[in-house]
């Protein structure tokens, strides 16, 4: 992911984002690693620990939010590098991003580290115009520093330290045996020891091809010619690409010679493009496999996605014919099962690939590139018979908040959510957010309105400050919740598939983890939804909507009254004298930057001696 910015004016221009995963699966062994660090950083942070876990719909918020501030931006089909790399030479912009292999890119006007930038510290110039602090790392300026090193030297530099495409072991005996510059043999700071002497020595070569030469001698000669060839496959992913994205800020689309081999239908590219489309449905679509993401969870419980399972074979369906040439890239990942997809997902606290039958679907949706020419009715009917919902249910609700609703209901459905009330009527009033910002805004209101929704929407917004200040995490809540989000994603995948029969909600006011959590301690204590609800008459009748759609597809025990015996006796008593109270409680409810492992970070150090002796000396 990278943005590009402008020269001429201060706010950002373009945005271009990798889409799936490349089609070649180079870089599997990397997402694999990736995949099982997550899932050690979730582990520690449900237990109290530290780590850093994006939200699992971080992609699609943001991109709501590109939307809405109308800066332009393009999803690549798979690895973005190489293409952003050619924009923003062709722009003569910087590009700015979190990935430390820009740093080996040859970029004109250079790269901007996205923690660089000083994002409160807002500067003038002259009184006039606004900035932001930050760096740029120049590749010219890097290259001065080591004798003036020839730039073409970088990418061999990147593949012999081991990057997202290759990480050889037979490279540890080059490394041991070539005397590198700077002590690269010390014990302590080994690492960036090892960068540096590597870098000094690569700068005594005029060009990559003398250097590589001097790399194979000291290399078994079985090995050379297959590591040669390694090497030199992998240095081509630093060099410019043929995509040009350009295209597509100019004339809406753009050519992507590896999509076009792959004769998938016009209308997926430019939705793939547009970012209509996820990239966990071109992954889907080319390789047969999908990267299931964990998210901060019980790691001891099957993981969150196993709920919306159901909903992703649907997706697999939709997808199983889409063009004749993707059977030789999609077998070669897996074996040949005709309804296979493979899901790589986690099991406890380590990663499993899976395999998923798609469900078989009516011979007229079973054809991707017609699939846009059915009648709105039928699509939104094949949506809602997924997720197990009638229509009738959501006539009452806004159209921004049916897919939610409807995804809610299914999501109620299944037992294994362990949901109860609270859960519920917490995910319910987070779903009011957006209506109250719509009312605090409307011109329209009278005051009385507005002041009882600033109210509540104040109020919620003390609950969220209050749940950050440190409330332990309910671990089992978390789950509950990670299960709806799975759901919530794949609901919205196939909602994008089938050309969104329902309206995409706002995600940026849907769902707050902070405000759920919040809510649901709130609700456990002591306050009441109608409570709650009482200081705006609008939002309270709109929960009503909510909750009756909702409330028919929950398990009756989730209405249960709270500490229930599971004393046989206990428990017949406390039906036979709260029976009615029950009832009536239910009525009062119803009214009422994946940081990672960044390789080539290092090379961003300002001073790179300073920094080895710094890591020398802790």
């Amino acid at each position: 992911m990278a943005m590009l910015f402008s020269t001429v004016f201060p706010s950002i221009q373009t945005w271009s984002s990798d889409g799936g995963c490349d089609i070649s699966d180079k870089k599997l062994t990397t997402l694999k690693d990736r995949a099982r660090e997550k899932i050690q950083m979730a582990h520690s942070l449900s237990v109290g620990g530290s780590g850093y876990v994006c939200p699992l719909l971080i992609r699609e918020v943001f991109i709501q939010v590109l939307i809405k501030l109308q800066v332009c931006f393009v999803q690549c089909f798979s690895e973005a590098d190489r293409d952003i790399m050619t924009l923003a030479n062709h722009w003569n912009c910087p590009v700015l991003s979190s990935d430390s292999d820009f740093c080996i890119f040859d970029l004109k006007t250079g790269f901007c580290p996205l923690n660089s930038f000083q994002w409160r510290n807002i500067n003038t110039i002259k009184g006039t115009q606004n900035y932001i602090p930050a760096k740029c790392f120049s590749l010219d300026a890097f290259c001065h520093h080591f004798s003036n090193m020839n730039k073409a030297l970088l990418p061999l530099f990147a593949v012999l330290c081991g990057n997202d495409h290759i990480n050889l072991p037979i490279m540890e005996t080059f490394l041991s045996k070539a005397r590198l510059p700077l002590g690269a043999t010390s014990s302590k700071g080994r690492r960036h020891h090892r960068i540096l002497g590597l870098l000094n020595w690569l700068s005594h070569f005029a060009n990559p091809t003398e250097a590589l030469d001097n790399v194979l001698k000291y290399l078994p000669k079985k090995d050379r010619e297959n590591v040669k060839e390694l090497l030199c496959c992998s240095m081509e992913e630093y060099q410019q690409s043929r995509v040009k994205l350009q295209d597509f800020f100019q004339c809406g689309t753009y050519v992507c010679p590896d999509a076009l081999n792959l004769g998938l239908p016009e209308w997926v590219l430019v939705a793939l493009a547009k970012g209509q489309l996820s990239p966990f449905i071109s992954d889907a679509l080319v390789l047969r496999r999908t990267i299931l993401h964990t998210q901060v969870e019980n790691m001891q419980q099957p993981n969150a996605h196993r709920i919306s399972q159901p909903i992703r074979q649907i997706i697999y369906g939709l997808l199983l014919n889409a063009s004749p040439h993707l059977d030789k890239t999609s077998r070669n990942a897996l074996p040949p099962q005709p309804l296979a997809f493979s899901e790589m997902e986690r099991i406890n606290k380590n990663i499993k690939t899976s395999i998923i039958d798609a469900v078989e679907l009516a011979k007229d949706h079973s054809d991707l590139s017609k699939l846009t020419e059915l009648s709105l009715r039928r699509r939104q009917m094949l949506l809602l018979e997924t997720l197990k919902v009638e229509q009738t249910i959501l006539e009452p609700i806004p159209a921004s908040l049916k897919l939610p609703v409807a995804v809610s209901c299914y999501w109620l459905q299944h037992t294994e959510t362990k949901t109860k009330l609270h859960h519920l009527q917490s995910l319910l009033l987070s779903m009011l957010v957006g209506p109250l910002t719509a009312i605090i805004n409307s011109p329209g209101k009278e005051e009385l309105q507005e002041d009882g929704a600033k109210m509540l929407y104040a109020e919620f917004q003390r609950v969220k400050v209050q749940t950050r200040l440190g409330t332990r995490l309910d671990l089992d809540t978390a789950h509950i919740f990670c299960q709806w989000q799975s759901c919530l994603q794949m609901g919205m995948y196939l909602n994008q598939l089938l050309s969104t029969p329902l309206p995409e909600p706002d995600l940026t006011r849907l769902y707050s983890g902070s405000l759920v959590h919040g809510l649901c301690q709130q609700l456990l204590a002591s306050t009441s939804v109608e409570s709650l609800l009482s200081m705006c008459p609008e939002a309270k009748q709109l929960y009503e909507h909510l909750f009756n759609a909702t409330r028919s597809y929950a398990p009756t025990a989730i209405f249960l009254p709270k500490g229930k015996s599971n004393s046989k006796k206990k428990r017949q008593k406390k039906q036979n004298t709260s029976c009615s109270k029950n009832r009536g409680r239910t009525t009062a409810h119803t009214k009422c930057w994946y940081k990672g492992n960044n390789r080539f970070g290092l090379l961003m150090v300002e001073n790179l001696e300073e920094h080895s002796e710094a890591s020398d000396l802790e």
